[in-house]
């Protein structure tokens, strides 16, 4: 790919390979991170956690701790009992949703290992840690529950005062919402059924800055610096939980070192550094370790599935169940509750399902919740979908491809409205999945897969398949409004042109890695024909950006960046009358391009930057005319942006020894128009790794007490360059229709398509030796452990093993009992 450094004079920046902006200051060492501000007289923080998942306190003693050396206070949940509050949940799916309070730090109850149960404040972070070990807590144990399964039965209760530990269910029916029919009475018709559970790990977002808060009381205002993603949100949700005034919170996300849903949240450790600051009076900062970040930063996905899905005998489909258990943890966080009905509308994917319905059942159990990770809920669904296909194709002996090309929405047949009830606004599958298929070498590929069987090789190869959509750019309004959910779907922009032609951009979207920086000039760029460089951008700090819903769910560009295009067409329209004015000409009679005001079939024209001046002196204004350029925006778009693609995994299994080896990685993904390709790569590239971790390396392990037993990354494995392959990735490009820039999300799409592109290609190349499926991750030992058991001949080990039956270890290159 040819970076760009700088644009022919006559280009578009829209769709050029900027470098970005950002980069010189990150790759430099020139950031500033939460963890690396010092604040004068600043205090430090270190959290005392229960080492048991399930526990009453009868008892704390701080008196040993408080006389350590440099100890300025110890605060227990007794403490502050009365003004703490409780952690907000933002997404309460049905009016009977069961909730427990949850508050920062506990006062009489724990129920997940890693829980707060006191703080202490020192000078230095030394001394906090030391006194950690000083505070003595008697616990009496509780029984725990810890499997999805059992927690559902209600035989041992996460919190006792519920009574359940069901949360909520929440049903999507197309008979009944009038968007299909009923599937029941499909299924009961059809030719064939395929049946199958599915287990979805428990994922840690594993960013790689851990959380840090810093919180100034000092100030007119108090000021809290916090590894973010949603900075509006957060000061937001401290103001109603701490009864503060809003105008009183001033909260900045600097430089974010990435986040993939983890960071978005609302955490105890935030309100603890805010509740510490205000009791002290001083500056507190807090930073967790890797440990903690593991153990009590939230988690992802953690789902049983239960799928049905049926089909003619020719191949087409007809209905589609699914039920699902879903893992909430021991709390509900900021949309935990949400995330799996994110996933509702997407199970039926790109096909024409006739008849759908979805149930989840949202369940505690005594680990740290869930709550939104990379995709957030769509992975989930994706995998399930794409799996059940290629178990169909099986049973009917059909190519996969061919089965899916002959279920999918034809490219001419958009918009179409799905039976989950969303209307696809455009795509072009058969276009994407051909570019794949050419670049992969698909038929080639089958032939060498055909051959390694009839020999008998050692290593088997295996073809994965991917052909997903998603849902994404997280709004409108009116839908999550539908949906219970307990924020709109807008985004806001400002836009001010300086005297000097140069322009700020305020963005209410908060970047943590995106390139918004970079982006977000080329489009103001592009839009208002000055130069890349003459563009700033601000953002994450709620005092410059006041209004914003900040960074989530792929909807930077086609929420925030169409509120910038909003933007900057005011400022065009004011600058129209102005030029008018001060060329005496009529208002009809003024064109613009490229930065430049014309009158039409004249060469009489003034820049931008001559009419900024204009207005900051202001002596020459038309009458009514407020000497401002300046313009605002804010964006509530009228659906979501439905990026698709076709992703191709070739997996070489070694059957003695259970390792996989990705052969070859091709994906062509359409995301409408692109601002910037070099960008749209390194959301791909980090996309597709994170899926592949999924399939191949993560899992979040627990033992039968429920402590975390992959607490760091020597246990937690997550991929480095050196385990995944070069991609081959590839483009096209079907515009967006909803937005003026005909532009989809991106930052998701790798995650949601690559994991059942490897997952059907280890199966694929198993298959023929019994194995039908397998629960991830697919860890040598694990893939190994499958093979034997299918080798057995018996049901019971054809059947994919649980984490718990065959190992208890992530890796896909050194699991727990493989020969290092």
């Amino acid at each position: 790919m040819t970076v760009t450094e700088s644009a022919p004079e006559d280009a578009p920046e829209i769709g050029a390979s900027r470098r970005r902006k950002e980069d010189q200051r990150l790759i430099t060492g020139r950031t500033r991170y939460t963890d690396n501000m010092t604040l004068p007289g600043m205090l430090h923080l270190a959290l005392v956690r229960s080492p048991f998942a399930h526990a009453t306190i009868t008892a704390i003693n701080t008196d040993e701790a408080k006389a350590s050396p440099g100890v300025v206070a110890v605060i227990t949940g007794a403490d502050v009992a009365d003004v703490q509050g409780s952690l907000p949940n933002a997404w309460p799916i049905t009016e009977d949703q069961k909730a427990p309070p949850h508050p920062p730090i506990a006062v009489d109850h724990v129920a997940f290992a890693g829980e707060v149960v006191a703080c202490i404040i020192a000078r230095s972070p030394a001394q906090a840690r030391d006194a950690v070990e000083l505070v003595d807590v008697d616990y009496d144990e509780l029984p725990v529950v810890l499997d999805l399964e059992k927690a559902a039965s209600d035989e041992v209760l996460v919190h006792s005062d519920l009574g359940t530990n069901k949360s909520a269910t929440w049903i999507f029916d197309s008979g009944e919402a009038g968007t299909g029919g009923d599937v029941e009475e499909a299924i009961s018709g059809a030719d064939v059924v395929i049946e199958r559970t599915i287990v979805q790990q428990r994922l840690i977002p594993a960013f790689i800055e851990p959380r840090s808060t810093i919180v100034d009381p000092t100030g007119e205002q108090i000021t809290m610096w916090s590894s973010t993603q949603v900075p509006h949100i957060l000061r937001l949700m401290l103001a109603m939980v701490l009864e503060m005034p809003e105008s009183k919170i001033r909260v900045i996300a600097p430089d974010v070192g990435g986040g993939f849903g983890g960071k978005l949240q609302v955490t105890p450790e935030e309100f603890i550094t805010m509740m510490a600051a205000r009791q002290t009076g001083k500056p507190c900062k807090y930073t967790e370790t890797r440990s903690e970040s593991l153990m009590s930063g939230h988690h992802g996905r953690a789902q049983v599935q239960k799928l049905r899905l049926s089909a003619t005998k020719d191949g087409t489909v007809t209905a589609l169940d699914v039920r699902i258990l879903c893992d909430m943890g021991a709390y509900l966080g900021l949309v935990s509750s949400g995330v799996p009905i994110l996933g509702a509308f997407m199970y039926n994917s790109i096909y024409k399902f006739p008849a759908y319905r979805f149930e989840c059942t949202n369940v505690f159990t005594n680990k740290v919740w869930t709550d939104a990770y990379r995709g957030a809920g769509r992975p989930e669904a994706t995998f399930a979908i794409e799996r059940l296909m290629d178990e169909l194709a099986v049973e009917l002996d059909m190519d996969p491809l061919q089965l899916r090309r002959q279920n999918w929405i034809e490219h001419d047949e958009f918009p179409f409205t799905t039976v989950a009830g969303l209307e696809y606004d455009s795509g072009n599958y058969e276009a994407a999945t051909d570019k794949a298929v050419e670049l992969f070498g698909y038929d080639e590929l089958r032939a060498e897969q055909k051959r390694r069987r009839d020999a008998g090789e050692r290593v088997q190869l295996g073809i994965g398949i991917s052909t997903f959509t998603e849902m994404c750019g997280l709004a409108p309004s009116r839908v999550l409004g539908a949906l219970s959910y307990g924020a709109g779907g807008w985004e806001h922009a400002d836009i001010r042109v300086l005297p000097t032609g140069k322009v700020e951009v305020v963005t209410g979207a908060s970047a943590h890695g995106q390139g918004h920086e970079t982006a977000w000039s080329q489009i103001v760029a592009d839009r208002l024909g000055v130069p890349f460089e003459d563009v700033e951008v601000l953002h994450g700090d709620t005092q410059v950006s006041p209004k914003g819903l900040d960074t989530y769910g792929s909807r930077s560009l086609t929420v925030g960046g169409i509120a910038l295009v909003h933007a900057a067409d005011k400022v065009i329209e004011k600058a129209k009358t102005l030029a008018a004015h001060l060329m005496e000409a009529n208002r009809d009679d003024i064109e613009f391009a490229k930065g430049q005001f014309t009158v039409k079939g004249t060469d009489q024209g003034m820049g931008l930057g001559e009419l900024s001046l204009a207005v900051f002196t202001a002596s020459n204004m038309p009458d009514g005319f407020e000497p401002s350029l300046d313009s605002d925006a804010t964006f509530d778009p009228d659906n979501f942006s439905f990026p698709h693609g076709t992703h191709l995994a070739a997996m070489e299994v070694d059957t003695e020894t259970g390792e996989t080896t990705i052969m070859k990685y091709v994906c062509v993904d359409d995301i409408g128009n692109v601002v910037n390709p070099m960008i749209v790569e390194g959301q791909v590239h980090g996309g597709l790794v994170q899926g592949i971790a999924q399939a191949l390396f993560e899992e979040a392990v627990h033992d039968d007490a429920g402590t975390l037993v992959t607490g760091s990354f020597v246990d937690y494995l997550v991929p480095s360059a050196a385990d995944v392959p070069s991609f081959i990735t590839d483009r096209t490009e079907t515009a967006s229709t909803t937005n003026p820039l005909g532009v989809k999300g991106v930052g998701e799409a790798g995650t949601i398509a690559s994991t059942p592109a490897i997952v059907n290609g280890v199966i694929d190349a198993l298959r023929h030796l019994g194995v039908t499926d397998m629960v991830m991750p697919c860890s040598p030992f694990r893939v190994w452990s499958t093979i034997q058991g299918a080798r057995g001949s018996t049901p019971e080990q054809t059947q994919p093993k649980s984490p718990e039956q065959v190992d208890s270890n992530t890796s896909g290159s050194l699991p727990t009992g493989d020969v290092q």
